[in-house]
């Protein structure tokens, strides 16, 4: 919190998080854990006023409870039972979890700084920086880059994952997950994650009301359906493909 990482409800969740991950799963669980978390926060310090900027997106600044929860939220639900069963496919779950965050974390990160206007992942057309369920080339690169980098530190430290074949399967399978979890996040975006309309600004949006202070109205989606729970389905989608390699 002494960073400005987190909001205090964000912290009290962080903690929570990570005293589950290693009760449950030692050293090589909160290594996973913090090769999501500290290369995410310093991404997250580049481009800041341009970020800042951004006011039709759901959440900017410190992380807050529900946005930890949607990042860390499967992983943990994981890594617990892991603890409980000593099932291997848990742990592969827990990695492909974090694969997906850190490369939905790293796409949204970059993404948002590219030059030109990203375009909807669906039918490729101009919609404004930061919008869910938007792609750039850079945020796609960056995506695959996080994919990979946390599925190096899952190959290194996931039981069953060693030198030769397994490694490479490890590496394969989470670096997999991570971008499964990510496009699942963009896709779901797009299509069934809030949309909202202010009509003072004259434009679309994510929140309720906008920063402008007006209501805005749905326009698209499922209400309810915002930014943290598409993340946190995304990560579900890259536990179920990390536990299918594992």
């Amino acid at each position: 919190m002494r960073a400005h990482a987190l909001t205090r409800s964000g912290g009290w969740a962080a903690l929570i998080v990570g005293t589950v991950t290693y009760a449950a799963g030692g050293i090589p669980f909160t290594l996973l854990l913090l090769a999501f978390f500290v290369p995410s926060v310093a991404l997250s310090r580049i481009g800041r006023a341009k970020k800042r900027a951004l006011v039709d997106i759901g959440k900017g600044g410190p992380r807050d409870a529900l946005q930890v929860v949607a990042n860390g939220g499967i992983a943990s639900a994981c890594a617990l039972a892991f603890g409980l069963t000593h099932d291997v496919r848990l742990a592969w779950a827990f990695a492909g979890a974090y694969a997906a965050a850190t490369a939905d974390t790293w796409a949204t990160e970059i993404g948002t700084l590219a030059r030109g206007r990203p375009r909807s992942i669906f039918n490729l057309r101009p919609v404004a920086t930061g919008m869910s369920g938007a792609i750039t080339g850079a945020g796609t690169a960056a995506e695959v880059a996080g994919a990979v980098w946390l599925a190096l530190i899952a190959a290194a430290c996931l039981p069953a994952a060693a030198a030769g074949p397994a490694g490479m399967r490890a590496l394969a399978g989470i670096a997999l997950a991570g971008i499964a979890g990510a496009t699942a996040d963009s896709l779901l975006g797009a299509s069934v994650q809030e949309l909202r309309y202010c009509p003072a600004c004259e434009r679309p949006c994510e929140t309720d009301p906008h920063q402008c202070g007006s209501a805005t109205r749905l326009v698209r989606g499922l209400r309810g359906l915002t930014n943290d729970a598409v993340n946190l389905l995304a990560t579900a989608a890259g536990a179920l493909v990390g536990s299918a390699f594992g």
